[in-house]
């Protein structure tokens, strides 16, 4: 090897690498996309390293101007990328050694690649968050525009997949609301924990120059700094965090994708989820396959893996840095992209849904849906639940043999399970009357609905 191409690290090392174990050790085909990061960073660091006099601003200067011209040159497709030395890290200092010389070699004073790698994934992470959020915000948005444009459409509610009472559409929308707006409080409070700054620990120890942490955090907008050297080369809390967030968000959407493949089906026939968001077959003709829904829900165990990959790879690991946390990008990186993708084809797709009104209701008129209505009727009347609720499931096994619903039963039909039952009970056997009964914080009547909604509008 020439001066040049070696590898900034090997002073200690008598023979070159093996071919072999360079490319398996190497990182930078997937860690490169954190230039931006690095060079970010290493920008602080210098502009730390003069303030504390540990650099001349001439040097800074020079420092500053070369990492630039190589962001420069990454974002224009200009740089060139080697195997040879191993990291985003690695090939940014090297190329800047190349640019200006001796001076480019004292960027490094003070910090080591396992601060700097710390700090590159956090900042990536951060970085990273702000359009994780922004689609998180414009799906929950999306919702609230469903739940307000069908915040009357009755259709069935289910507990174990059966018919169990009448809901409204917009009611079951704003469910899903509340489950993203969980995930949104843990996505904040996670994104804390990653804006914390473990640049200036070095190695594991920190360092005897008279680093300004302070200055740095400011620098780079971190909020706080992480207290202990060894813990801030070593954590990888703030990654598994984020990961342990993206997989409820991502069971969220698998659930929600399961109700929509459902829902789309021939069988059901609730929802329309237009044509450019599902595929037709390769031999069926007929077919309109909803892929987008059913991919979500198949990526949501990809984001389960990468959780599992990252807390199996931290499990054993002794303080300080290992090489094992060079296996933490590609999870991390992976459940990034994929929580973006689905977030951002979940608020397209949603956007354009057709709800099948008349479809949901007919459905709702099945199963006997106003049941406890009965019930909670005859209560009022003064009867026991217990014995309300006798009655009802006579009523209802009667129906069933009539092959009718309850609401087109005769009252004298009702009234030979019980003589509490008068002609004011078809005011509540019907649909409209089942949901618009439940008017309380929480309920489904289209009234606090639409209360919802605007409290909901306010917090978005």
């Amino acid at each position: 090897m020439t001066a040049s191409d070696k590898k900034l690290s090997s002073a200690r090392l008598t023979q070159p690498t093996n071919k072999f174990v360079e490319e398996f050790t190497a990182s930078v085909t997937f860690d490169k996309r954190m230039y931006r990061q690095d060079i970010q960073g290493s920008i602080a660091h210098a502009t730390m390293l003069c303030k504390v006099d540990v650099l001349t601003a001439s040097e800074r200067d020079q420092i500053i101007n070369g990492l630039q011209q190589i962001e420069n040159e990454i974002d224009n497709d200009q740089f060139e990328w080697s195997i040879a030395q191993e990291d985003v890290h690695m090939n940014i200092e090297s190329r800047l050694i190349k640019l200006i010389g001796e001076v480019g070699k004292k960027l490094h004073t003070g910090r080591s690649r396992n601060d700097q790698v710390a700090t590159d994934v956090r900042l990536y992470l951060r970085d990273m968050i702000v359009p994780i959020r922004s689609e998180l915000q414009r799906l929950r948005s999306t919702l609230l525009d469903v739940a307000e444009r069908e915040f009357a459409t009755i259709m069935p509610g289910f507990t174990h997949l059966q018919t169990a009472q009448p809901v409204t559409f917009g009611h079951h929308m704003l469910a899903w609301f509340e489950m993203l707006s969980r995930d949104l409080e843990r996505l904040d409070d996670c994104t804390k924990r990653v804006n914390s700054l473990p640049l200036g620990a070095a190695a594991l120890a920190g360092t005897t120059f008279p680093i300004d942490r302070e200055y740095t955090a400011e620098l780079l907008g971190f909020e706080r700094i992480c207290r202990n050297s060894l813990d801030a080369v070593s954590d990888r809390d703030f990654a598994i965090e984020f990961n342990s967030f993206a997989s409820l968000l991502m069971m969220h959407l698998s659930r929600f994708s399961e109700e929509l493949i459902i829902w789309s089906s021939a069988q059901f026939d609730f929802v329309d989820l237009g044509d450019a968001f599902c595929t037709g077959s390769s031999i069926m003709p007929q077919k309109k396959n909803p892929d987008v829904p059913e991919l979500v829900r198949g990526k949501t165990s990809r984001v389960y893996g990468n959780l599992f990959n990252l807390l199996t790879l931290m499990k054993n690991q002794p303080l300080a840095y290992n090489k094992d946390n060079q296996e933490d990008k590609e999870p991390l990186f992976d459940t990034i992209d994929t929580l973006l993708g689905s977030l951002r084809v979940y608020a397209d797709m949603l956007s354009v849904i057709t709800v099948k009104k008349d479809n949901m209701r007919l459905a709702a008129l099945k199963g006997y849906a106003t049941a406890t209505d009965l019930a909670d009727y005859l209560v009022r009347k003064g009867v026991a639940f217990r014995d309300a609720h006798e009655v009802v499931g006579l009523s209802v096994a009667f129906a069933i043999k009539q092959q009718k619903d309850l609401s087109a039963l005769t009252l004298q039909e009702l009234q030979q399970f019980s003589d509490q039952i008068g002609d004011d009970v078809f005011s509540v056997l019907t649909l409209e009357g089942s949901v618009a009964a439940r008017n309380h914080l929480g309920g489904t009547a289209p009234e606090q609905v639409k209360k919802a909604i605007q409290i909901a509008r306010s917090e978005l």
